[in-house]
């Protein structure tokens, strides 16, 4: 019988901390109060990210009015000390840390923290010395594939192996990058595609605005799922307006968690509930009409009815034309 592996649910705080710690720590809190697996951040320079003239994307202009890109990410930096706080505080409250490095300064830093898995935002997946840095360290990795095609995924996948990471340690991760993304544009059905087209276990990213997508892509055979949270939706920052907040992410791990429950083994057989219910829901062969020691069964002398703890319907051809072994009233189970 297949066993299925846990989904993992990993709890995007990215820089939904706005620059402070103790709201950064609140974070790591609320993720494990709210049952998820992980909790993750993002780690980056800003100077070695952006140019300083780099203008903001559409999305980021709402929670970031009249800032460069640099001038942004310059404020939502988290501060290598703060890691190791951070990583106390979800170590105590019995949740895993993980954190997103977006260039190679920070990738190397991110390697020394000895995190089990390293994920590749979706910009990064064409990166090549980026990509080949996270590949030679042969650790299990996360990659994100928003905005890309099969073709640039392979590409990625190619330089990842080539670097020393076996394919087996990939997941992929679908997701779309917009802020929030349209649920029209969520085309969960890529899920098995990916999984097909490049043999790797599959999640999913979500950008979407609620808990549907996640919860479908969860049925759809995700093997993670990933999605921004935040303490209030309403806070200044690029990423808020795209999060769930505590409730939501709540009700998202339920909702993922009885998606698991009810996908089962993919084995077609009667349920342990449904075992007491076949003799009374299935039919068996009884007497229509009276019949006689000797009679020939016949289909004017023959039904089927409830409960099912006789002779199977599927056997009444070998019944008809044989003579009754003995007299059967009306409704009395057929005995040969």
């Amino acid at each position: 019988m297949t066993v299925r592996k846990p989904i993992v649910i990993i709890a995007e705080a990215g820089v939904n901390h706005n620059g402070s710690l103790a709201a950064a720590q609140e974070l790591v809190k609320v993720a494990a109060d709210c049952g998820a697996d992980y909790v993750k951040f993002q780690t980056f320079s800003a100077i070695d990210v952006v140019t300083q003239y780099a203008d903001l994307a559409e999305y980021q202009k709402a929670g970031a009015s009249n800032k460069t890109q640099y001038e942004m990410l310059s404020g939502l930096e988290l501060k290598q000390e703060w890691h190791y706080v951070l990583m106390e505080v979800a170590k105590t409250e019995g949740i895993k840390f993980l954190t997103t490095s977006f260039d190679l300064d920070s990738a190397q830093f991110v390697e020394s923290l000895g995190l089990d898995i390293f994920k590749i935002p979706s910009g990064e997946i064409i990166n090549l010395p980026y990509l080949r840095f996270i590949g030679n360290l042969n650790r299990q990795i996360l990659l994100s594939t928003g905005m890309s095609t099969l073709g640039e995924i392979e590409a990625a996948l190619n330089v990842l192996e080539k670097a020393g990471t076996a394919r087996e340690k990939i997941t992929l991760l679908h997701c779309v990058t917009e802020y929030p993304a349209p649920i029209e544009e969520a085309n969960l059905a890529v899920i098995p595609t990916l999984k097909t087209s490049f043999g790797v276990d599959v999640g999913y990213s979500d950008h979407t605005l609620g808990t549907v997508a996640p919860i479908a892509a969860a049925a759809l055979g995700a093997s993670v799922i990933e999605k921004h949270f935040t303490l209030d939706r309403n806070a200044e920052g690029p990423d808020h307006r795209a999060s769930l907040e505590p409730y939501e992410l709540v009700a998202m791990v339920k909702g993922i968690r009885q998606v698991e429950q009810s996908l089962g083994s993919g084995f077609k057989v009667p349920s342990p509930s449904e075992i007491k219910n076949r003799e009374i829901a299935r039919r068996s062969i009884v007497a229509r009409t009276e019949i006689k020691k000797g009679e020939i069964f016949s289909e004017k002398n023959l039904t089927t009815k409830r409960p099912g703890n006789g002779i199977s319907p599927m056997r009444i051809d070998d019944l008809i034309g044989r003579d009754a072994p003995r007299n059967f009233g009306i409704d009395e189970l057929i005995e040969i």
